[in-house]
């Protein structure tokens, strides 16, 4: 086959049907470019921990295929995982904390448990903004005290590292492994996708269970697929899906969860979409340079056939923006509570406040940038009856969803809302509904520039096939030079 560099899930699966390639020397590909890539040399710092077990489950996956037993697209194929997702196996499972370094979670996450049954491969742990950027204020994002700082690819040291599923998006972009997983309450994917020019799905809240993942707010988190192309991500989102008694938001997506997104897959996808175009969300936030290589994306979807409905302005937008609401804060301590309460007993943390005393015990190896937003999480009562929190959000659903999304696609009979980079991505967020991040090229600085589709709650498979089709159009993803 091709260079594994870059190579899709189907082409590497198609390769080791053949008998070209197999599980084990994948891995072991990943395993050398991790070591000379981003242990050494570059240093990306991307990978926090590689898992010990990954050959030998690489070779079982190799014996199954040999046996006739092929579980899926995602047999054999290597993923690496955000360090706020629990695996029980020999890989710790901390958010970035040093409060959290000798964690062994007990139990696989229910999305683990999926990959386990498609096949997958889990290679290692990826390093993450700790405590999913919400520590405090003024910490580089990809930054946590037990892995270090993440680079981007693109420009280390120089361009910025993505939300806090940083580590996952540049492994991916780097070619450390096939596809990633990370999670997000509020631009955590987008963002690191649209800065290492990824591909990245913000599935709406429930698509994927959320339980043994580390919470930040129940009301918006999420896992979600991190990969260099849409059909790789669609692969990996259908395996991730699917309903789970341990998180009750999961049975709203009963019988809505595919497990082939690929068949939305269309090259022509964009014909008579109509397509709304927000700017008064995103026209302040952009650079004159950001706006002009937009317009020039909207003539080529124009130019597929889409429909553009231009502008489609979200009602609710500019009252959203000012309203400052404080549901994160919240619902951080509550949720927070709860998980580090069942953690082992010789753990040193059980919960927000004994993982403030921890930090301020070690505050030379915990504390570089402080732990403001911890502090203010803290000072509510986690028992979530606090008027502000309640009045907050149901503002947070009223302004999203009943007066901003859905209201705006009502109107203009829209499939989707198309965004410069992820602009727009915190209306969606407290909506928790569905976005799709794709490449869509570079600044003249180098920086990777991307765009993101959004819809309504479960329209994943529209997004899907809105942004596979603008990536055929002209692939517009170039892989960081690191060699």
């Amino acid at each position: 086959m091709e260079r594994i560099e870059e190579a899709t899930i189907a082409r590497l699966g198609q390769s080791m049907e053949q008998g070209g390639l197999t599980s084990l020397e994948l891995t072991g590909f990943y395993m050398d470019r991790v070591a000379r890539l981003d242990q050494d040399g570059p240093r990306i710092n991307a990978v926090l921990e590689w898992n010990p077990q990954a050959l030998e489950l690489a070779e079982a996956a190799d014996e199954e295929r040999r046996a006739g037993r092929v579980r899926g697209p995602m047999h054999g194929i290597p993923v690496l995982l955000k360090d706020n997702i629990g695996t029980a196996d020999a890989m710790h499972t901390s958010a970035g904390s040093l409060a959290l370094a000798d964690h062994y979670a007990r139990e696989d996450a229910f999305l683990v448990t999926r990959l386990r049954e498609a096949g997958a491969v889990i290679i290692g742990k990826a390093n993450m903004t700790e405590w999913a950027n919400f520590m405090t204020a003024g910490m580089p994002s990809g930054y946590s005290s037990r892995g270090g700082q993440v680079l981007n690819p693109y420009g280390r040291g120089v361009f910025c590292a993505g939300g806090s599923s940083s580590g996952s998006g540049a492994a991916v972009s780097c070619n450390l492994t096939a596809v990633a997983v990370g999670t997000e309450t509020s631009r955590s994917i987008l963002d690191p996708a649209a800065q290492h020019s990824i591909v990245g799905i913000k599935p709406t809240v429930g698509r994927i269970s959320r339980s043994g993942i580390i919470p930040l707010a129940h009301s918006q988190d999420t896992a979600g697929p991190m990969a260099r192309t849409v059909a790789d991500a669609a692969v990996l989102l259908g395996v991730l899906c699917g309903y789970d008694p341990a998180d009750p938001v999961t049975a709203a997506s009963a019988g809505r969860n595919a497990s082939d997104f690929t068949a939305c897959l269309d090259r022509d996808g964009l014909r008579g979409a109509r397509i709304g175009i927000p700017r008064q969300v995103y026209h302040d936030s952009q650079t004159a340079e950001e706006l002009a290589l937009f317009e020039s994306l909207l003539e080529d979807i124009a130019a597929a056939g889409a429909v553009l409905v231009d502008p489609a302005d979200i009602p609710s937008a500019r009252e959203l923006a000012s309203h400052h609401s404080e549901v994160l804060r919240y619902e951080f301590k509550a949720d927070l509570n709860a998980y580090l309460s069942q953690l082992p007993a010789e753990l040193p943390v059980h919960s927000l406040k004994e993982l403030i005393a921890f930090n301020e015990a070690h505050a030379e190896k915990t504390l570089r940038y402080g732990q403001s937003t911890l502090l203010w999480a803290e000072e509510t009562s986690g028992r979530l009856t606090e008027p502000r929190y309640l009045l907050d959000r149901l503002a947070d659903l009223r302004l999203s969803r009943t007066e901003g999304i859905d209201r705006v696609m009502q109107e203009h009979r829209l499939d989707a809302l198309l965004f410069p980079h992820t602009a727009g991505d915190d209306i969606a967020a407290k909506a928790g509904y569905p976005s799709v991040a794709v490449p869509a090229g570079y600044r003249r600085d180098g920086s990777p520039f991307g765009v993101m589709f959004t819809g309504t709650a479960y329209a994943e498979p529209v997004l899907i096939r809105l942004a596979y089709a603008f990536e055929q159009l002209n692939p517009r993803r170039i892989a960081p030079v690191l060699e």
